[in-house]
């Protein structure tokens, strides 16, 4: 299904069940269309809003007595606002998705006050939940490269064999170019780096942002011998990447790998095919790359999210300190 039918599946899923007055349901789907022409969100992005505002018009009915339209929108007070926030930490709700929560109502809000439709400032007394800070779980060298090598390539059926080498192809792009898991099975054919003269590749990331990614001989090498084993035709724009009927490969497939993965090789939990993509960061960091080029292969938009892998390394280097040193 093209991203233009899932959009309007999901806007007709709106105007059915949205708990909203009409007034207000034509407006939200009006701001739903805004956000993936004009924003150009992702598709994930824009499900994970429409979540959060059915939850918050689904509380407000209950809250106001009725669905709510677009003069409650406007009368609407701090205090309506964290009511909402604490019904949801009373579900178990954690600070990261209250945040997000709060972030989806307010994009919603700057629209309709765009729109001439709704003026409110009670959001401005709101502050956003406090969100732990994480650091990204990246592997070790050791453990990433036998994530990668070992056993997709294990196999002993001609079914398994093609599959094993397609595996190690996609966990190759994963940790030898830092694509996320969508980038890479959203490759297509035609776009398949198989040689030298090929060592890049065009990347759609998020918000359908371009970039240049250089790609290993190691994983051109594979990707060829994808192809090789590979039982289907792949014509120009068919999916780099199929799974076993011949249609673009699952996200969850590659999920599934990883997991059995960890338990053959001893690896933690953490070991996920995006930790390939924070390992791919953290590696290059650690032996001297410069945080502006590593930005621009991840398709960060700004460089506050790449700097968070210093804090890996940091991390990494006191870890061996205080292992090594006699003193420690």
């Amino acid at each position: 299904m093209t991203r233009q039918r899932q959009a309007r599946k999901s806007l007709d899923d709106v105007a059915a069940e949205l708990a909203a007055a009409r007034d207000l349901t034509t407006e939200v789907i009006a701001w739903l269309k805004y956000l993936i022409a004009e924003r150009r969100a992702a598709e994930k992005t824009v499900e994970a809003y429409l979540r959060d505002i059915n939850r918050f018009m689904s509380f407000l009915t209950e809250h106001l007595g009725g669905p709510p339209s677009l003069g409650d929108l406007s009368r609407l007070r701090a205090t309506d606002f964290r009511a909402f926030l604490a019904a949801r930490r009373r579900d178990g709700m954690t600070s990261r998705t209250l945040a997000r929560a709060l972030s989806s109502i307010r994009s919603l809000f700057r629209f309709l006050e765009k729109q001439g439709v709704v003026e409110n400032a009670a959001l401005s007394a709101l502050r956003t939940p406090k969100i732990p800070h994480a650091v990204p779980k990246a592997l070790g060298v050791a453990a990433a490269k036998k994530l990668v090598t070992t056993a997709p390539i294990a196999a002993s059926s001609e079914e398994e064999i093609w599959v094993g080498a397609r595996d190690s192809a996609v966990l190759l792009l994963l940790y030898g170019c830092g694509l996320r898991i969508s980038e890479a099975l959203g490759i297509d054919r035609k776009d398949a780096p198989l040689d030298a003269a090929h060592d890049t590749m065009n990347i759609t990331g998020k918000g359908n942002k371009t970039r240049i990614v250089p790609v290993l001989a190691v994983a051109r090498e594979a990707i060829s011998t994808y192809l090789d084993l590979c039982p289907f035709v792949l014509e120009d724009d068919d999916p780099l990447f199929v799974g076993v009927k011949g249609g673009r490969l699952n996200a969850r497939n590659i999920q599934l790998l990883v997991q059995r993965m960890r338990g053959y090789l001893g690896l933690p939990d953490t070991a996920t095919p995006h930790a390939l993509r924070h390992s791919f960061a953290t590696h290059l960091l650690s032996a001297g790359g410069d945080l502006r080029a590593i930005q621009e292969l991840l398709g960060h938009a700004s460089l506050s999210s790449t700097q968070i892998y210093t804090e890996v390394d940091r991390a990494h280097l006191l870890k061996q300190y205080m292992g090594a040193h006699p003193r420690a």
